[in-house]
């Protein structure tokens, strides 16, 4: 993403070149992105830091929101990954939010797909974790919520 439709106090981005450390590593994007993310996991530190300032200064953020890449395996499986989230979790109350985008969940393999992430990042994070559906306005989701509620209403969905 070049650019957020929303504001950043941290943005990795403004730490790291993403295109520079794929020049210089003459790497292609995806190793581009974990060494980008392993060199920000290195400066995390100054991530907890900005919190802690907040929090002493009697102004504690309600919520810290952290947007990781969205290659799930980049972050999750990585050593960077694992840094940044347990050091999160060591230092305030953390919850995972899997956003799920239901357009693309309309189909019941890349459904069940997406709740297999969600569980593979469940049991390798082992912090609370909310499911949450994206872009609702476009595509109804109560068949997302039938799925998962009615084994049967999904098997019929695979055929």
């Amino acid at each position: 993403v070049l650019e957020t439709p929303f504001g950043a106090n941290v943005d990795i981005r403004d730490t790291v070149n993403y295109r520079e450390v794929m020049k210089q590593y003459s790497l292609g994007p995806n190793g581009g992105i974990l060494t980008a993310l392993n060199l920000f996991a290195t400066r995390f530190e100054q991530v907890l830091g900005l919190i802690n300032k907040r929090v002493d200064s009697g102004k504690p953020p309600q919520y810290a929101l952290f947007d990781t890449p969205g290659q799930i395996e980049i972050f999750t499986w990585s050593a960077s990954g694992q840094i940044i989230t347990e050091s999160l979790a060591a230092s305030y109350p953390t919850v995972i939010v899997y956003v799920v985008d239901i357009v693309r969940c309309q189909n019941a393999v890349t459904f069940m797909s997406n709740m297999l992430y969600a569980c593979s990042i469940l049991y390798k994070l082992k912090l609370p974790m909310v499911l949450a559906f994206n872009k609702t306005d476009m595509a109804p989701c109560d068949f997302a919520h039938k799925w998962m509620s009615n084994l049967e209403s999904f098997g019929e969905a695979l055929q």
